[in-house]
């Protein structure tokens, strides 16, 4: 057995997955973007131990030389590695279109070449399916790009798609509704909500109307994981998410409840898409990844929630509250 590469590694979702990966015994080889500061993202929130045992590998995905070195020697291989903030996607989708669509080309090139991998799984993203035309939202809904950043992960999808019909490559998709847990950076809404909730009594957003289905970290890494040992799941686009949504309005009045707070919104225009690139309504259909590898949410919303208000209220100093990132 090989070691298991992940790209994102230092991300939100990758180094909870690189956490657990190492807590099931697995050799992980974490490739993050290089910086000269030595900064290892989220990976330096694990503990030492589990750090310690990471071989961590800092390049760029832009970079096809990089990435193949990244790959060699590896049996399986988690593509999380994306630029993900919408907003940002607007000022700047070249961007996106050389790290989502071009990156994800050298990394599945690069596996294709390392003929001993057993498995890749590439990181989609609900926001591909655009605003319901049904729900729940199965794996066959259409796909429509309503953002810069909806359209680079569509064509990375279809880029990984192609390389199982053409060439065989052993690769599966999963398609994570809206994850959320410790270490979010603040661009994402619960983090938002619940930052601004514990320094003030106003919460400033932007569209409260749009409905989500939100999944906690730690069910969205079990989907990874399990998605990665099933066989029948190579070549297919697989959902993972609760199954239930509720309005980011609602998603506030239980936030504040579960904190015994108080706060009134503030809805601020610079926060809201353009109209027609707000997605309205996400609600996912998972019979699938429960019928291939019988995965299901563990967490419910209140219990994912509570772990989250817990860490942002003794983490919140590292963090710009009421900032508007991008």
């Amino acid at each position: 057995m090989g070691k298991v590469l992940v790209t994102g590694a230092g991300g939100f979702i990758g180094s909870h997955l690189t956490e657990e990966l190492v807590r099931q015994g697995e050799e992980v080889r974490a490739y993050i973007r290089y910086n000269s500061r030595d900064e290892r993202g989220l990976l330096e929130d694990l503990p030492k131990e589990v750090q310690n045992q990471i071989e961590v590998v800092p390049g760029d995905l832009k970079d096809p030389e990089g990435v193949k070195k990244a790959v060699k020697g590896c049996s399986k291989v988690f593509h999380l590695g994306a630029l993900i903030a919408i907003p940002y996607s607007y000022i700047h989708p070249f961007d996106f279109i050389q790290t989502n669509i071009l990156g994800t080309a050298h990394l599945i090139n690069a596996c294709l070449d390392e003929g001993r991998l057993e498995r890749v799984i590439h990181t989609s993203t609900s926001e591909v399916y655009g605003t319901a035309q049904y729900i729940p939202i199965d794996e066959k809904h259409p796909l429509q790009a309503q953002s810069p950043y909806a359209a680079s992960k569509i064509a990375a999808d279809k880029l990984a798609e192609s390389y199982y019909l053409s060439f065989g490559l052993p690769i599966a998709i999963i398609r994570p509704f809206n994850t959320f847990g410790p270490r979010q950076s603040l661009r994402a809404i619960i983090p938002t909500i619940i930052s601004q909730a514990i320094r003030d009594k106003k919460i400033r957003l932007g569209n409260i109307k749009p409905r989500r289905d939100f999944l906690f970290v730690k069910d969205t890494v079990k989907g990874f994981i399990q998605l990665g040992k099933c066989e029948g799941a190579v070549g297919k686009v697989i959902n993972i998410g609760t199954g239930a949504d509720l309005s980011i309005e609602e998603l506030v009045k239980k936030i504040l409840g579960l904190m015994g707070k108080q706060g009134k919104i503030e809805v601020e225009k610079r926060r809201i898409r353009p109209e027609k690139s707000e997605v309205l309504q996400l609600l996912s259909d998972t019979h699938l990844a429960k019928k291939l590898f019988k995965w299901a949410p563990r967490y419910t919303l209140e219990e994912g929630l509570g772990e989250t208000i817990e860490w942002y209220q003794r983490n919140l100093s590292r963090f710009k509250v009421g900032s508007y990132p991008l």
